[in-house]
């Protein structure tokens, strides 16, 4: 093409770049992120990718992120222990459905890694630091990102990756609203030598359980660990709920008053965490539609503001690249001599919407219909057991397969479209 069509990317985290990963590989795209920090880091702690986002990465061929240097896989092939907060009895376990090759295994990072991972596939050039989103637009033939400094970007397409306070989505739909879910993280990614010391640590991730709060801990790639707590949102000495702002330092004696009474082994790991950083929860209410425009769209947490549930963040953004990418494949081509018309492109993201937005939902119903519904102190240890191996089984979210999801709206249009053409040779019958 003389001119290629100009994707727009709000944000360069992990959404982000899968997406630019995805789009690079229709030769008529040229893609352009646009990323509010100086500098190119991931901010926050340890993800987890599940089989599903592992398989589309690998499909996308970003396969220097599925090597066991980078990712850490469990030995004993199981996705998560559970553990009881006092006992340290192991409660319960997930399994894989069908997973049948080592590399799709569930994996754990440092965000860094993986961020670093993606960001070989994407040239420099196409990044812009220093662009912090404060509003976009959309007429017919064009998109507009409007950045804090004044200045301002156009392109035919717009991608919101800028994650769960996403300002595309803000200038698309000003009504959806955010709430707290009552919860934070504390979080901290150290090396593995900090607990090379401890006595029985567990070789596969775990995640204990309490009455109230939960603790998580596991290596992760390049001999790095995590421990993570998930508590109630602390309050002050008066009784307020502390504001806090996402990843703020905050001091690791929380963490070791919080977990003063829990097992040895949890105690030793919290002993060992050098340092912690907070992250408030966040999730709001399913969008009623992606398709904010003809030409413009949402992936990740910008799309999903289901608050991290089930670590499920980062593989769901990955889905959502791949999604893209076949629904624009599918509408535009693998190659095409001129650009898309407005009708075509939003073809495309009506396609992806009918792909993600149902999938995501399910999530985000789950989501909601657990806040308000917390555990208390007073729960038995019978109790808490049986929450455990009750929760909801999510075999569905991490082992999806995106591509089939996509084959088979697909073929629902197409046996619609087939009933609509019978149904009117039949009226003129």
């Amino acid at each position: 093409m003389s001119q290629p069509v100009k994707v727009m990317i709000a944000g360069a985290g992990i959404a982000g770049l899968s997406v630019a990963v995805a789009l690079r590989r229709l030769p008529y795209i040229e893609v352009e992120l646009f990323e509010q920090a100086t500098e190119l880091r991931e901010i926050g702690a340890s993800i987890a990718i599940s089989p599903n986002g592992l398989r589309s990465l690998e499909k996308l061929g970003v396969l220097n992120a599925l090597d066991e240097d980078v990712a850490f896989r469990g030995p004993s092939a199981i996705p998560m222990i559970y553990r009881h907060w006092k006992t340290n009895e192991v409660i319960h376990q997930d399994y894989f459905d069908n997973v049948t090759v080592r590399r799709h295994e569930t994996a754990r990072f440092h965000r860094g890694h993986l961020h670093a991972a993606l960001l070989e596939h994407v040239p420099s050039e196409r990044i812009h630091l220093s662009k912090t989103v404060v509003s976009a637009e959309a007429s017919h033939d064009k998109v507009t990102l409007h950045f804090v400094d004044g200045t301002s970007a156009q392109g035919d397409i717009l991608i919101g990756a800028d994650g769960i306070h996403s300002k595309v989505r803000k200038s698309f739909v000003p009504d959806h609203q955010l709430f707290s879910t009552g919860k934070v993280f504390l979080r901290s990614t150290f090396d593995a030598s900090l607990v090379a010391h401890i006595r029985d640590l567990p070789l596969d991730s775990t995640h204990w359980w309490g009455p109230k709060e939960n603790f998580f801990a596991s290596r992760l790639g390049k001999n790095q660990y995590t421990t993570v707590g998930n508590f109630d949102i602390p309050v002050s000495t008066d009784g307020r709920v502390r504001n806090v702002q996402w990843d703020d330092e905050e001091s690791v004696e929380v963490l070791r008053q919080r977990y003063k009474d829990w097992n040895p082994l949890v105690k030793a790991l919290v002993d060992a965490t050098p340092y912690t950083r907070i992250y408030p929860n966040h999730a709001g209410q399913p969008l009623s539609t992606w398709v904010l425009d003809s030409r413009v769209t949402l992936v990740g947490d910008a799309a999903h503001t289901h608050g991290g549930a089930f670590a499920a963040g980062g593989s769901l953004a990955i889905d959502d690249a791949y999604a893209l990418f076949l629904a624009f494949r599918h509408v535009l081509g693998s190659s095409r001599a001129q650009k898309p018309k407005a009708y075509e492109v939003r073809d495309a993201l009506a396609l992806y919407d009918e792909t993600r937005r149902p999938h995501t939902e399910r999530l985000l119903k789950i989501v909601l219909h657990g806040i308000g519904a917390q555990a208390t102190n007073t729960d038995s240890d019978e109790i808490l057991v049986e929450r455990v191996r009750n929760k909801p089984n999510t075999i569905w979210l991490s082992e999806h397969d995106v591509e089939k999801a996509f084959q088979r709206i697909l073929q629902n249009r197409s046996t619609t479209e087939d009933n609509s053409v019978e149904q009117a040779t039949i009226s003129k019958l």
